[in-house]
């Protein structure tokens, strides 16, 4: 039987073992791992678009809301907490409109401008500060060059200036703003959504526009960028890995979630119908087909595997409410939306070695909601934090045997995900996911070749759907400690409603 300490806020779950007979089974085989969840996988976006930037990240030295160089002490101490790997930057959609020169020297002497037509730009956060922020977090940098409105020229300058190690003009006028020794640049992208807001291009000429600007895009041997294709559906696939074999390390895509389906009215953030919840879950689920159909188009003109199935922008989204700029609450719907899709891409590890969700702060799916000084940690944030174990993972064969089924009028999707996985630090790690809103499930746990002893980590849960933190209650929703005890080496784990759970088993 299951025991609850406290309310469902601050839940501890003890799960003892129960061993139903319509239970859901669950075999991990630990002596075959699989490949290595590459940590990139838990990637994040920033882009300068509405309070994504500005306000919600960088403030300026001169603000009130305590800051290091203008970046929030409150922001960057959270962000820290998720072990953020890698952060792309400056764009999305902004990325084919920035001019990179613009954010460079004297804060005060930089021009503004409008970004994208909707939004000034004030050019405070440039490359200078971005890296500052990438130092700050630990992590690496993927940055996105201007193709649309730029010039292949300009892209080379950009490289060198941040990469070139020499005496070079750009490299003395790096060092004259600043910055001796050069940035670390792990991912280069050469434009975004050319099908679209980068340029409503066809794939063959934009496969042409990449190979002129990445021969010019010249650095350092050692410290050479990964250089990323902006992709689109499978057709761009298709072009783009026979055209630029050997010239590109990945394909972008991207996929929203979206709960109706239909671009124009994508559903609510909160106050939303079980018809929304299980619809948007459905949608997030169909991430595994996309992956697969891209894959099969890269292992019939790739079959080297050289080239990476980038998806650097996925994540719920909404109808806009209030605030501006792609800003939307999150709820404990999103986290089930981000823990599905971890799954699938650790299914994918093998060719899916980074993503980054749409966005960091205030945007879309955002980790971190803020209003002036006030700071608020996501239902997605929790689900970040709880993953971290499976960052640089070794993937685990799972099979999931009597599984249940959630349905909800024509629309069936499983009852439970899982994953599992071993990681750095030794440990066989399981992530489980119960998709339906309303009943709990019994998950028996078999690891082949030993007999588990118990389980211990975390779970993330709540009463409503549509549960979610607010500047008022910022604690809402949250995790709790879980475990679990076996009997005679056979572990059962009650996964709640609507809940994600992780945890690590005592082998």
């Amino acid at each position: 039987m299951n025991f609850i300490k406290h309310s469902l806020a601050v839940l501890g779950i003890i799960a003892a073992p129960v061993f139903a007979a319509g239970q859901v089974s669950i075999s991990i085989d630990a002596g075959k791992p699989g490949p290595v969840i590459n940590k990139n996988v838990y990637g994040q976006f920033a882009e300068h678009l509405g309070t994504g930037v500005y306000e919600g990240m960088y403030v300026g030295t001169n603000s009130n809301i305590p800051n290091t160089r203008g970046w929030r002490n409150d922001v960057v101490g959270a962000l820290k907490e998720l072990h953020v790997p890698l952060v792309r930057w400056p764009g999305g959609c902004f990325a084919d409109s920035y001019h990179w020169r613009d954010g460079i020297g004297p804060q005060d002497k930089r021009p503004s401008n409008v970004n994208g037509g909707r939004v000034d730009e004030i050019n405070a956060v440039g490359t200078h500060e971005f890296f500052d922020l990438i130092d700050m977090l630990g992590t690496e940098a993927y940055i996105n060059g201007n193709v649309g409105t730029g010039s292949v020229q300009e892209m080379s300058d950009w490289v060198e200036y941040m990469t070139s190690d020499g005496g070079s003009p750009l490299a003395r006028l790096r060092a004259q703003n600043g910055r001796d020794k050069p940035f670390k640049v792990a991912y280069f992208g050469i434009g975004n959504e050319l099908w679209g807001c980068g340029g409503n291009m066809k794939p063959g000429y934009y496969a042409n526009l990449y190979s002129n600007y990445e021969h010019f895009l010249r650095a350092p041997e050692k410290a050479r960028p990964k250089m990323i294709a902006a992709g689109g559906d499978t057709s761009w696939t298709e072009v783009l890995s026979k055209e630029l074999k050997d010239r590109t390390s990945g394909i972008s895509i991207h996929q929203y979630t979206i709960p109706s389906g239909i671009w124009e009215v994508k559903g609510k953030t909160l106050g939303f119908k079980e018809d929304e919840w299980i619809s948007t879950l459905a949608a997030a689920s169909k991430m595994d087909q996309i992956i697969k159909d891209h894959l099969a188009v890269l292992d019939k003109n790739d079959p080297e595997k050289k080239i990476g199935l980038m998806i650097d922008e996925w994540g719920t989204w909404y109808d806009e409410e209030g605030r501006s700029g792609l800003y939307q609450q999150n709820s404990l719907r999103d986290a089930l939306v981000a823990a599905l899709s971890f799954h699938i891409f650790h299914e994918h590890a093998e060719r899916v070695p980074m993503t980054t969700i749409a966005q960091m702060v205030n945007v879309l799916q955002a980790m971190i909601l803020t209003d002036k000084e006030k700071m608020v940690l996501t239902p997605t944030y929790y689900t970040f934090q709880m993953y971290v174990p499976f960052q640089d993972a070794k993937t685990l064969p799972l099979a999931i045997k009597d599984n249940t089924s959630y349905t909800l009028g024509s629309t069936t999707i499983p009852g439970v995900s899982a994953s599992a996985a071993r990681a750095k630090d030794g440990k066989l790690y399981l992530a489980l996911v119960n998709t339906d809103p309303s009943k709990p499930v019994e998950v028996a746990v078999n690891v082949a070749g030993t007999k588990v002893k118990g389980a211990a980590g975390k779970v993330l849960t709540s009463a409503a759907m549509d549960a979610h933190n607010t500047f008022e209650q910022p604690q809402a929703v949250k995790p709790a400690a879980f475990s679990a005890r076996a009997a005679g080496g056979k572990l059962a784990i009650k996964v709640p409603a609507k809940a994600v759970i992780v945890v690590s088993l005592e082998e």
